[in-house]
């Protein structure tokens, strides 16, 4: 039985949704842009994974999708949905979410990696530096009721420095995706649910600024500017939510 006011979990994707979005996003990584991939050894070659990665462009959760060793289903803001990119998105396996709250979003991906496969989010939520400073509960929650290991994901140059939130990278730029070190969260005896999903929370958020600042020494390539919160735009595809989500515990 779902929450009051909850939609009822979507049917999981097919996994025959990867054999043609699979080749456009790797077609998007090394034709249209030059990205080079690092960490790839750090991704579990079975078993459920959840990657997290950075945001700091609309093209975060498409490039992170073409990078990956694993074909992943990423959660993206409902609105998305509509019209041909709406098809385009359901043909791709990817998983509406409603950015206000969306208990059944997190259970369709649970069913996701309870099937033994993967599941990209940003959990920053929105568009900004890309430091990880804050983070979601989604991925927290995610990670400890699925059992699923978190992969940081490090994303980077995808938007520059003076460059508009909504600023297309221009083509052939060298982009960096580098896949971290693998972790997992799990509830300790006698805690309580919320003190684990914030230790989880915390846990996750450490280990993704971590691994993007040794991303940045590693590659030069630096974050764009901190950007003003009058100019935090609300997120788009590839982002599992512009707040936390709620009712998750």
């Amino acid at each position: 039985m779902t929450d009051a006011g909850q939609r009822p979990p979507a049917q999981v994707p097919s996994p025959w949704t990867m054999l043609w979005s699979r080749p456009v996003g790797w077609t998007l990584d090394h034709v249209l842009y030059r990205t080079s991939v690092t960490g790839r050894s750090n991704v579990p070659a079975t078993g459920p994974v959840i990657f997290a990665g950075n945001h700091i462009s609309f093209l975060d959760g498409p490039v992170m999708f073409g990078a990956s060793p694993r074909a992943m289903h990423i959660l993206v803001k409902k609105e998305m949905f509509t019209g041909v990119l709406g098809q385009v998105l359901r043909a791709s396996g990817q998983l509406a979410v409603d950015r206000t709250g969306d208990r059944a979003a997190l259970l369709t991906a649970k069913s996701v990696l309870d099937a033994g496969r993967c599941v990209g989010i940003l959990p920053e939520g929105t568009r900004g530096s890309g430091e990880a400073s804050a983070i979601n509960k989604g991925v927290a929650w995610l990670a400890l009721n699925s059992g699923a290991t978190v992969v940081p994901v490090a994303i980077l140059g995808t938007r520059q420095a003076g460059e508009h939130l909504d600023a297309v990278p221009r083509f052939r730029r060298r982009l960096h995706v580098s896949f971290g070190g693998a972790l997992n969260v799990s509830r300790r005896p006698g805690e309580t649910g919320r003190v684990s999903m914030d230790r989880a929370g915390t846990e996750i958020r450490a280990a993704l600024a971590r691994h993007v600042q040794d991303a940045i020494q590693k590659t030069g390539q630096p974050l764009p500017d901190a950007d003003s919160p009058q100019e935090r735009h609300e997120a788009v595809a590839g982002t599992p939510a512009d707040h936390p989500i709620r009712k998750v515990q």
